[in-house]
C-alpha cells in the first residue's frame, strides 16, 4: 500500500521514507495535495537489461557502416550550426 506524505514532511524525514521503501513500501510525494513524485524499492531486472543490449547489438549490426571522415573532440561539442 502507498503511503502520501508532504514534500516538506518527505524533506524532513527522509530517512524513514528511505527505511519504507527498503522493505518493499510505495511513498507518494504530494505539493498542495497533488501527487508528484512516488518513490518505490529499485528492482534490477537483469532480462530486461539483457534484451535491450540484445535489441541494440541486433540493430547496430544490421547499420551500415559510414564515412564520415576524421573528427576532432571539439567537433562533438560544438554549438556553432
Amino acid at each position: 500500500m502507498d503511503k502520501a506524505i508532504s514534500a516538506a514532511d518527505a524533506n524532513r524525514r527522509f530517512s524513514e521514507l528511505l527505511r519504507t521503501v527498503k522493505k518493499g513500501g510505495s511513498v507518494i510525494i504530494t505539493s498542495h495535495g497533488t501527487p508528484v513524485a512516488k518513490i518505490t524499492p529499485f528492482v534490477e531486472d537483469e532480462r530486461a537489461a539483457a534484451g535491450a543490449r540484445s535489441a541494440l547489438f541486433e540493430r547496430l549490426r544490421a547499420e551500415r557502416p559510414t564515412q564520415v571522415g576524421r573528427w576532432t573532440r571539439e567537433d562533438l561539442y560544438d554549438d556553432a550550426p
